[in-house]
């Protein structure tokens, strides 16, 4: 079943038809199209065929699990994906995240959550990267000049604290494994399994770019999984 709107076009993946239809009936509220697929096989197709802005993955489907129709799809597009994984299996979204989902959602979900994260989603695969000042509220950080403010003064970062704030700003409003963090950081050495360097060095980020590092309105913490950069705005 196929809603047209006139706004993004959002292919849904799963199996439960009343998670489908909960799911289309809200984002057809939202101006989204709608297109929906009940196995990971017509998932697959449905993808290569109506070329979607935005795909909602299950990976608990009946034919193919999620992760594989994952990988197949990323094989040949980078269309923001959003995975529904079940609510006790971290180690799912973890191994989503690090195969090129872009963000989760654990069942049961709010859909006003749910649409906010695909609002992100698409907002942020809008966006060109080539831009070479990113600004977040009194936050700039001039890719061009590897150079950081905060309300208009300069922040004196190390170079790994400058790579680390670049990658999650770069994927705002995403989760940033910390897996992901340590490869594109410490890329080519074997840091995977040190993380507490990395919790070392959000630390002290969060003390340079946060009025209060206990409370940061710039990098959360998604515990157990790794960061996310949100712009407050």
């Amino acid at each position: 079943m196929t809603h047209h709107g006139n706004g993004a076009r959002i292919l849904i993946i799963d199996d439960e038809p009343q998670i489908r239809k909960l799911l289309t009936v809200s984002m057809h509220a939202h101006h989204f199209d709608i297109y929906e697929a009940a196995t990971g096989e017509e998932g697959i197709l449905q993808a290569s065929i109506v070329h979607p802005d935005l795909v909602v993955l299950d990976l608990g489907l009946p034919d193919v699990y999620g992760m594989e129709v994952l990988q197949r799809i990323r094989e040949w597009s980078n269309v923001p994906i959003i995975v529904l994984t079940a609510k006790e299996r971290e180690e799912d979204k973890i191994a989503a995240l690090d195969g090129g989902a872009d963000d989760y959602m654990t069942k049961p979900f709010g859909m006003g959550e749910l649409v906010a994260r695909i609002r992100v989603a698409l907002r942020h695969a809008a966006q060109s990267p080539n831009e070479p000042i990113m600004r977040f509220d009194e936050l700039t950080i001039d890719l061009a000049q590897r150079a950081v403010e905060l309300g208009g003064e300069r922040v004196r970062l190390t170079p790994t604290e400058y790579e680390i704030l670049k990658l999650l700003a770069n994927h705002a409003g995403k989760v940033v494994t910390q897996r992901q963090l340590l490869q594109h950081v410490w890329s080519g050495r074997r840091h995977e399994s040190e993380s507490h360097y990395l919790r070392v060095y959000i630390g002290h980020l969060r003390k340079k770019l946060e009025k209060d590092p206990t409370q940061p309105k710039f990098i959360l913490t998604e515990p157990g999984i790794g960061y996310r950069f949100v712009s407050p705005d």
